[in-house]
């Protein structure tokens, strides 16, 4: 027992560095909750300055050096290890669309631009740095106009497309005047014209699909019709397209029309649009039309506006021929026709398809030479191979205009097509995310704010996080795991909202710091003993804005290891309890990732 006492002046000393770690332990979380209510830190300061401008000038002689003296971490946390960044060179890195791994992978059928994730042992497993003098994105609708230089330092696209109104350089920032490949005049002109045959103001049209999207201008202004774009468009020598659409706060991804299946269920989108998108319809037996059609719901529309449209005018412009144009918009018509697409529209450069509300028995009459798929779930298409078969849709009950859609029980539900969803948890759903949101406002609020405009919920469930959080100035890319148990993507497009397939064992289809707010549901618990759990937080770190925030609901042992690794992620985070108290093993994190820029110096691989 002699070796288990201690002499006075011990007890003291162990008394003082007590006293020392509680007080350290306040003040720790005070500051944290002190700034993560300021509602801006030292990115959101300076753009705020810059959002009072009256035009789209960043302000001169910004030192931004200063901003990544970080310092290491918090020695009073327990952490399992520090993240190095990685070389500033990886400021853009898109993992599965690599540009040097996609040069090794055959030209055909755009394969080569289509997802190729690296191996386990290929990883980066280090901090994407933001470039130097990355600030906070302009609040929506400014973000639309313009766009900070140092965000996307490209200007490749500037004279590309100089005369088609793309983007514009001026100064410090990018210009989007709203022009288009096939719209120089504007999107909104575009859109007006696109509206006398398209019903834009009656809810009818909620969901569009762009393919080719260039930088989304025509998303970004269909918004102001209340109608919510995916867009999508590969990384290839039109640089940062993508990233120019993220950073204008309009939903778009990095995709491709190639050999394998779009990441959305089948009848998902009221439209579907190509302006100038450079894909060739007639090849492979026009399979691209299949994949469009089985994406877009019956009684939707597609757009065509440019080449090989209106080819008797365009054809020395276009430097092809008129025979080969002829010939590709005659299969074109042949196979809208096979579809059961009605053309209600021709004028100029741009036709309109409406596709029949009752396609099925159009399929069905005697004489059709129709090619239905023979398949057993139409919404399996996580790499599946792309087919040249009608995608055959079940009759459904009838879909709600906007919003009434938004919290009316959906035909997917109402049919009983997917399985363990009945309109009695849907209902239930949705009353506990308006209390979970109503949490989260509290805890943060800038929640519904222009502050946070890119959002992503990483395992979406039925949707109602997007739903209840609906707002104009702010969008929900809503994820659906390949791997949960419920396929509830199809449900959340039926409510009107957008999301896509993703394997969170992968790095997901976009560029760095495209999202200013990251929530996830159990996220962690599903993908236990799937894949590593640093893999997703630091692809979570990858797509998160520099002072981005992130909020995870799960089980508090998941939640702690989590907490352990994003401390050496240079985030700040808090545990709290469950709305119904501290004895509810569920709890939810609130991080934020702090403001730090990359340099040469840092060298990390």
């Amino acid at each position: 027992m002699r070796g288990s006492r201690m002499n006075p002046g011990d007890r003291r000393t162990r008394s003082t560095m007590s006293i020392v770690i509680v007080m350290s332990l306040c003040c720790f979380f005070y500051i944290l909750g002190a700034w993560q209510k300021s509602g801006t830190g030292r990115g959101d300061s300076i753009a705020l300055r810059v959002t009072k401008e009256t035009d789209c000038t960043i302000l001169p002689n910004l030192h931004f050096e200063t901003h990544h003296s970080l310092g290491g971490v918090n020695p009073l946390v327990m952490t399992d290890k520090v993240f190095e960044p990685c070389h500033i060179r990886y400021s853009d890195y898109t993992p599965c669309q690599d540009q040097n791994r996609a040069m090794t992978f055959p030209r055909e059928n755009m394969n080569y631009r289509e997802r190729h994730c690296p191996a386990e042992t290929e990883k980066l497993r280090c901090l994407i740095p933001a470039p130097k003098g990355y600030v906070t994105p302009f609040p929506w609708p400014k973000s639309r106009d313009c766009v900070p230089y140092a965000n996307a330092p490209y200007k490749n696209l500037t004279v590309e497309k100089a005369v088609q109104n793309w983007v514009q350089f001026e100064g410090d920032v990018f210009r989007f005047p709203g022009g288009g490949t096939m719209f120089p005049n504007g999107a909104n002109a575009y859109i007006d014209e696109l509206a006398s045959v398209i019903p834009f103001t009656d809810g009818t049209i909620r969901t569009a699909l762009d393919t080719g999207c260039g930088v989304a201008s025509w998303g970004a202004y269909l918004m102001d019709r209340n109608v919510l774009t995916m867009s999508f468009a590969p990384r290839d020598s039109h640089e940062a397209q993508v990233q120019f659409a993220l950073e204008r706060g309009v939903p778009a991804v990095i995709g491709v029309l190639g050999t394998i299946k779009l990441p959305y269920p089948s009848g998902s989108f009221d439209m579907a649009h190509c302006s100038r998108c450079l894909i060739s319809w007639k090849s492979n037996d026009a399979m691209y039309m299949f994949e469009v059609d089985r994406v877009l719901r019956p009684g939707g529309y597609w757009i065509l506006s440019g080449p090989p449209i209106n080819w008797k005018s365009n054809h020395q412009a276009w430097k092809r021929s008129q025979e080969d144009l002829e010939a590709e918009q005659n299969v074109i018509e042949k196979i809208a026709e096979m579809l059961c697409w009605d053309k209600i529209h021709e004028k100029g450069d741009t036709v309109i398809w409406r596709k029949k509300a009752d396609s099925n028995e159009c399929h069905n009459k005697d004489g059709r030479p129709s090619k239905m798929c023979k398949i057993q779930d139409a919404d399996d298409v996580w790499y599946k191979k792309m087919e040249g078969c009608i995608t055959p849709f079940p009759e459904e009950a009838q879909l709600r205009k906007f919003p009434e859609r938004l919290f009316a029980a959906p035909p997917r539900i109402l049919q009983g097509r997917t399985p363990g969803v009945t309109e009695e948890i849907f209902e239930e759903d949705n009353k506990l995310w308006k209390k979970y949101v109503s949490t989260y406002k509290r805890i943060n609020k800038l929640i519904g704010s222009s502050r946070y405009r890119n959002i992503m919920d990483m395992n979406a469930g039925l949707g109602s996080f997007a739903a209840i959080i609906d707002s104009p100035i702010s969008w929900v890319v809503n994820v659906v795991p390949t791997i949960s148990e419920k396929n509830t993507l199809g449900i959340i497009y039926e409510r009107g909202l957008i999301g896509i397939y993703h394997d969170w064992c992968e790095a997901f289809s976009t560029y760095p710091r495209t999202y200013d707010l990251i929530h996830a549901n159990g996220l962690f618990s599903l993908y236990q003993n799937k894949c590593n759990m640093e893999d997703i937080l630091l692809e979570m770190d990858r797509i998160l804005r520099p002072e981005g925030a992130v909020i995870l609901r799960d089980n508090v042992e998941v939640l702690n290891k989590v907490r352990r690794t994003v401390m050496g992620m240079r985030w700040k985070s808090k545990l709290l309890d469950h709305e119904d108290g501290p004895h509810i093993p569920e709890k939810i994190l609130v991080s934020v990732k702090k403001y730090w820029v990359g340099n040469e110096e840092e060298n990390s691989s």
